[in-house]
């Protein structure tokens, strides 16, 4: 049964790029193999969420693709774009891999023939094989013979894999082995400070190119797994700074976690919960500049104690009454 990538990313034919791109994320974060270890069916349902992808996304093969259907990419090889099969091109048939028909309309007759076959003079047979065919007659066919006119080259598909990391693997970059669906195994670097959205390109690993042509492109699309101690908002993070009733009141030193080793943060007396602090630098590094880094945001978490003695309870009761003296 012939491939309906509209159907295979849920879209209808009308659907814009933006709404593609969006269909295509939550079925690749959902048939991921990485979600579905062992999963064949999964496995083999990302597969076509790619494929379909790859074609919907790009506006000239999504065009060749809605013109001629599944049999899109037979009419892209032999060069046949929409507007040429409307002036009579069609793929050549078993044993003309990349090669055209061509329906000739009489007013070109009249215009190759001058008119009729009068009017044909010397090397016109051999002009006119060059201009329906792109080649020029010789010997070795019928006395008159054929040169194949030279495949037409093109460049490779490029090709999208999502892939997820986390805020550490960010923070630092990290390397990630991955499957082709050819067989190959590549192994890519994934630069410090990406974030969800990020495109990182390998050059070169994609599809391979048609006619000599060279390879598309590898592109990794990055997704940040959400982090449960620290909130990234771009290159800023902020993260939440335990302090102890006490050392609010009476003020001190607390450790604030990074995402490479605490650091000491002073406090100053009378902080109030929900304070924030701001430690310039460090925040994730800048994508294209590693050694900038945004800042961290401490937000000061004030933690009553729970499990007071009868003896703490009496001196915070007294404090109180001090308290309400002092008020009044």
């Amino acid at each position: 049964m012939a491939k309906d990538y509209y159907s295979i990313l849920g879209v209808p034919k009308n659907a814009d790029e933006k709404a593609i791109k969006k269909a295509y994320r939550k079925l690749a974060r959902k048939y991921h193999p990485d979600v579905n270890p062992g999963d064949k069916a999964a496995e083999q349902r990302f597969k076509e969420i790619n494929e379909a992808y790859q074609v919907l996304s790009d506006p000239e093969k999504r065009k060749m693709y809605d013109r001629f259907g599944p049999d899109w990419e037979q009419y892209e090889k032999a060069g046949v774009g929409p507007e040429d099969f409307a002036r009579g091109f069609r793929p050549g048939g078993p044993g003309a891999p990349g090669g055209y028909t061509r329906t000739v309309t009489p007013e070109e007759f009249e215009q190759m023939f001058g008119g009729g076959m009068g009017g044909v003079g010397a090397g016109g047979f051999e002009d006119i094989f060059e201009s329906l065919f792109g080649g020029r007659a010789g010997p070795g066919a019928g006395g008159r013979g054929f040169r194949e006119r030279t495949p037409l080259r093109r460049r490779g598909q490029d090709i999208t894999v999502p892939v997820e990391i986390t805020l550490e693997e960010a923070f630092h970059g990290t390397n990630r082995t991955l499957q082709m669906d050819d067989g190959r195994r590549i192994q890519v670097r994934i630069p410090r400070g990406v974030k969800t959205g990020s495109r990182v390109r390998v050059s070169g690993e994609g599809a391979p190119g048609v006619g000599g042509g060279k390879p598309g492109d590898l592109y990794l699309e990055i997704r940040v797994k959400p982090h449960p101690r620290f909130q990234r908002e771009g290159d800023n993070l902020r993260v939440k700074a335990p302090v102890d009733l006490y050392t609010a009141v009476l003020g001190g030193e607390v450790q604030v976690p990074t995402l490479e080793r605490p650091v000491a943060l002073k406090i100053p007396p009378g902080t109030q919960n929900g304070k924030v602090f701001r430690l310039r630098g460090l925040g994730m590094p800048h994508m294209k500049n590693p050694d900038k880094r945004g800042d961290l945001y401490a937000v000061v978490d004030v933690k009553i104690p729970t499990d007071l003695t009868p003896e703490e309870k009496e001196l915070f009761q007294r404090l109180r009454e001090l308290r309400r003296a002092r008020v009044h």
